[in-house]
């Protein structure tokens, strides 16, 4: 029933809660100092709420969680526990829950549950009731529905401790809670009891420690301090005006808060979030718990410093991705990735500190994205963090390619037949050697994708378009031209994928049956339902699924549903198309672009003089020739992925039905290694797979910074607002033109519900998009560069387009009428 603190450690996380897990670990570190106690056992507040009908009604919460509490509180005290607290001293103490889901590494559940300071020994067993209703507050249990968490499961057990008369109290993080540096200590501290600082009372003091050394200090106003009553209880109390402005803490005491703290870090080994009191001139620690909202650092086999850049805001996909997907993707760029978060990150230290391969690095991502490039400044600035080196790697030739359009097609040529041979070949693989074969494809792909030949097309274009946007600026005085040049380019895959969805419409319009079907809810079994239906339509979709079927949302991921999986996901996306158009718009559309692409030529070329006519139209003819094949190389990676997926779950079918695996997508958590592995021993680790999927739900919640440090700094970047509306929010022009519209914020594709005029705001968008931005008038992103997905199919659509525009979707409510500005690269609210 009763633990001693000295009795608890990690392991009795189910006994002792979180709270009194920490307290027992903590008292455990040497030179740590803990007020005494013990805990009050999960085993008690099971008995004591065996009979009480723990039922929640979601649809009245604070109903159910009344009725619960008042049961819960008018059971009594074992008498075992009652004699134990009648021997304590007579003093008063500090009674405090300790829940099993609380103080976790990846859930802190802080300030869920109840807690009770300077309460007299008579009136202990009255609080330790309270403590166990407190489970069922209307913020803890809505707190772990929103967590996933059963309410049945969590238990409560109450720490008992002997109370601390403070003169000053607070917390402090090991970590900047901020910007997620690890090398800073960020100390709040109040005087008095910690509550006034926790209950948002007082403006705390606010210190930085770094490398044992005061890096910031910010005195606040403290007018009031929360104190023990003699009644027992806790009081507020003005502070003396003399002292309201004054310090709370010398400097050496933060420099041994940041010592101890740092011990307390390393017991733990990971960044935690202490609560901690100064009486007598000493420092004790109430609460350590692990800081839960730090964004994961990728791991180094050095102490080198290290420059993370995000994979994902450049392939316009950054939700978190599973091991399989993030396997496949690691063997399949040459680049030098890591993983955190379930993210991807490219290591940038190495070229940061060579000068050729850092004016390369920065000069480039200056050009199409300012974000990165104002980050990666900032930490070059940064004395003695990246050291200089001499060139070492090999900086690449120019790249240089004839002005061809032949060239594209004999590429798309013989890139899609390597792939209709690896269909074929595939089809004899088996059990190990299946994950063989991948393997030496997976060579071929990434020979494909970095082909020479293919690179040069692909930058004559981007710097084509570069060329023009610079030079009709400095001559003409006109933004974003090579924008409006860019339309309706041929070969570009992605953007005929749009167009093509609109054919699909043209095709099922004119039966009603089929609309009505589309309408309804779709199971696996789709497309032989639209088949029996109406064999026509069905023809349009399987015609467009053999070409596009391998696409889906964050495709870069292996492991995520396509469209050819599940079919039924279009079905929005074709109904949208058949609401707002009539037949024939896919051929008026492209024609409508062609033609304003080739007006526009026309025009510069009038007002240019003859030299500068002359290299104007080289550059136009390069971009309309190689722009398109900009989304060429990625279309062919994930069709062989798509390849290598259905081959591989063709395979598992026999791992599910010999009961190796209990589902198919439990491949999902594990490495292409481990995967190979589980096909040639029929052994699976099911803890492994556990772990992975509650690694994963964790991940999932998390934002991946732009730029990180091997210190864990995210490093922040902002756009340069001059000449801006105040109130407009500031983004990267990406497709020039200005327009006006209904915004409709959509966070998930298959909720799309757009009309004629509306403006796409979200988070990102990756191909799959596409077939959304020919019902749209503009784009408006959080996360993209000049060269991401989005923007260059917004600029072939001829939609005016800003992106990377922080908190986009949670500023732009859906429904307001907005202002893109995608000439100057900045989004107004109108109403």
């Amino acid at each position: 029933m009763i633990l001693d603190f000295r009795e608890i450690d990690h392991t009795k996380l189910s006994l002792a809660g979180g709270k009194g897990a920490n307290l027992g670990e903590l008292l455990k570190i040497d030179g740590i100092q803990v007020p005494e106690g013990f805990c009050i056992t999960t085993d008690v507040y099971q008995e004591i709420i065996k009979d009480v009908a723990i039922q929640i009604d979601k649809d009245n919460i604070p109903a159910s969680c009344a009725r619960i509490r008042a049961a819960i509180e008018a059971q009594p005290v074992p008498g075992e526990i009652v004699a134990v607290i009648a021997k304590l001293e007579d003093l008063t103490y500090a009674v405090r829950s300790s829940a099993t889901a609380e103080d976790l590494p990846n859930t802190s559940f802080a300030g869920q549950q109840d807690t009770y300071l300077n309460v007299r020994k008579q009136d202990i067993t009255q609080y330790i009731r309270k403590c166990w209703a407190s489970l069922f507050t209307e913020r803890a249990v809505v707190y772990r529905e929103q967590h996933g968490f059963d309410h049945s499961k969590v238990l409560l057990a109450v720490v008992i401790q002997k109370m601390i008369f403070p003169e000053v109290a607070g917390i402090m993080f090991t970590a900047d809670p901020v910007n997620g540096d690890r090398r800073v200590v960020a100390i709040d501290a109040s005087f008095g009891l910690g509550e006034a600082l926790v209950g948002g009372l007082v403006n705390a003091d606010h210190y930085k420690v770094k490398r044992n050394e005061i890096i910031d200090r910010n005195i606040g106003g403290k007018h009031l301090q929360v104190v023990a009553s003699k009644e027992g209880g806790t009081i507020q109390q003005e502070i003396p005006k003399e002292r309201q402005n004054s310090p709370v803490l010398t400097d050496n005491e933060c420099r041994a808060l940041n010592e101890l703290g740092r011990k307390i870090e390393a017991h733990f080994d990971q960044p935690q979030d202490i609560e901690w009191c100064l009486a007598n001139g000493v420092f004790y620690m109430l609460q350590s718990r692990p800081i839960t909202t730090l964004f994961p650092i990728p791991s180094a086999n050095d102490s080198d410093n290290h420059v993370y850049l995000s994979v994902g805001h450049n392939q316009m996909m950054t939700d978190a991705m599973k091991p399989l997907g993030l396997s496949f993707f690691l063997m399949t760029t040459p680049a030098r990735m890591c993983t955190a978060g379930g993210r991807l990150f490219i290591d940038v230290a190495q070229q940061l500190s060579q000068p050729a391969s850092r004016e390369m690095l920065i000069g480039t991502f200056g050009r199409y994205d300012p974000l990165f490039r104002d980050a990666l400044i900032t930490i070059v600035e940064r004395e003695g963090y990246i050291k200089p080196t001499g060139d070492t790697i090999p900086t690449r030739p120019q790249l240089k390619v004839e002005n061809d359009p032949a060239i594209v097609a004999d590429l798309m040529k013989t890139t899609l037949a390597s792939i209709e041979a690896l269909k074929q070949n595939i089809q004899a693989q088996k059990g190990v050697d299946l994950f063989d074969f991948i393997q030496n494809d997976l060579q071929a792909l990434k020979n494909n994708l970095s082909n020479q030949q293919s690179l040069a097309v692909i930058m004559a274009g981007m710097e084509a378009s570069a060329w023009v946007n610079e030079k009709m600026f400095e001559w003409l005085g006109e933004k974003g031209v090579a924008d409006i040049i860019s339309q309706s380019v041929p070969d570009n895959i992605t953007s005929e994928m749009g167009l093509a969805l609109l054919d699909v419409a043209d095709a099922i319009r004119p039966f009603p049956e089929v609309i009505a079907f589309l309408q309804a809810e779709h199971g696996e079994h789709f497309l032989n339902e639209l088949k029996a239906i109406n064999e026509k339509a069905w023809q349009a979709i399987a015609d467009f699924l053999d070409r596009y079927g391998m696409r889906c949302v964050g495709e870069i991921d292996i492991t995520k549903t396509r469209w050819r999986e599940q079919p039924g996901m279009l079905a929005p996306l074709i109904l949208s198309n058949t609401r707002n158009f009539a037949p024939g718009e896919s051929k008026r559309k492209f024609e409508k672009g062609r033609i304003e692409a080739e007006h526009k030529e026309k025009e510069l070329l009038a007002r240019l003089h003859e030299e500068q006519a002359a290299e104007t139209k080289e550059k136009i003819s390069l971009i309309r020739n190689f722009i398109g094949y900009r989304e060429f190389p990625k279309y062919t990676k994930i069709c062989r992925y798509d390849i290598y997926k259905q081959a591989i779950l063709k395979e598992v079918e026999e791992l599910v039905q010999s009961n190796i695996i209990h589902e198919k997508e439990d491949i999902f958590y594990l490495t292409f290694d481990e995967l190979r592995e589980l096909v040639r021993t029929h052994q699976l680790d099911e803890q492994l797979i556990d772990q992975r999927k509650a690694e994963f739900k964790v991940f999932e919640k998390m934002t991946p910074p732009r730029v990180m440090t091997s210190d864990g700094e995210i490093i922040s970047s902002t756009y340069d607002r001059a000449g801006l509306p105040a109130h407009a929010l500031a983004g990267l022009a990406v497709s020039a033109g200005v327009i006006e519209g209904r915004a409709r914020v959509i966070l998930n594709m298959e909720d799309a519900s757009l009309e004629e005029g509306d403006i796409l705001v979200t988070t990102f968008t990756d191909p799959s998009w596409t077939p959304l931005f020919v019902a749209v008038k503009g784009l408006v992103t959080e996360i993209g560069g000049l060269m991401t997905h989005g923007a260059v199919i917004a600029r072939e659509y001829g939609l005016p387009a800003v992106v990377g525009v922080a908190n986009a979707t949670k500023i732009i409510r859906d429904g307001m009428r907005i202002r893109v500005n995608g000439t100057d690269g900045y989004v107004e609210v109108i109403v």
